[in-house]
């Protein structure tokens, strides 16, 4: 694991950008395709609104999210609205989107569904994370339902989770995609998810699923 530490989060959002254009350009000079697994949230926004621009031949990118909530893509709660409005603008909206959700299924039957349609991007060309305060990254919440199945070896390559106390079920690519990304970049701001993430590394997956799932990738940490 490499930390990269940034004088403030602007400057973190351009040079995380400019990383991950580097890493899509070498993928694309040696593969016909690239596929990038990207997390929802606020704080990679700046980030894809700065990629959005950037001319990358993004008609030879397969994008998908990292997880997702269980509801229709015009949800305020979708993490497909934040890529359809953050990412697939501009020069990145010759991308291909990878859909999870399907209309007026189970998250488990629709998970199951989708799963089939994922192995040809796989393994991943390119993978963002981000990390809650609970070392939580993806839907891999520690303590939720689903978990240990998402953490198999032979897990379907999209897993449903349920989070007690949150509305929505969620799907998430298993660990083991996730460890088998190509290239992978964490993404936090903030003393706390620093911390969180310090602790992580000496405790079980189970507890602290970011820790299993990071490898050698690249952290970028800004206050």
């Amino acid at each position: 694991m490499k930390i990269i530490e940034y004088a403030d989060r602007e400057i973190l959002a351009m040079q995380v950008a400019d990383a991950l254009a580097s890493d899509l350009k070498n993928v694309l000079l040696t593969h016909d395709r690239a596929s990038v697994a990207l997390p929802g949230g606020t704080t990679p926004g700046p980030i894809f609104d700065i990629l959005c621009g950037l001319d990358l031949g993004w008609g030879r990118v397969d994008v998908m999210l990292t997880d997702e909530r269980w509801v229709p893509e015009d949800h305020a709660m979708s993490n497909t609205q934040l890529l359809r409005s953050r990412l697939l603008t501009g020069h990145a909206a010759a991308a291909n989107l990878i859909p999870f959700y399907r209309p007026n299924m189970t998250v488990a039957t629709g998970a199951a569904e989708a799963a089939e349609t994922l192995a040809p991007f796989m393994p991943l060309s390119l993978l963002v994370l981000g990390m809650g305060a609970d070392m939580h990254t993806a839907s891999l919440f520690p303590g939720s339902k689903g978990l240990n199945d998402a953490f198999a070896s032979d897990a379907a390559l999209l897993c449903p989770i349920e989070v007690e106390g949150q509305e929505f079920g969620r799907v998430t690519l298993p660990a083991h995609a996730l460890k088998g990304a190509m290239a992978t970049h964490l993404v936090i701001f903030g003393d706390d998810k620093r911390d969180a993430l310090e602790r992580a590394l000496s405790l079980p997956p189970e507890e602290a699923p970011i820790g299993a799932v990071l490898g050698k990738g690249t952290v970028h940490w800004a206050a």
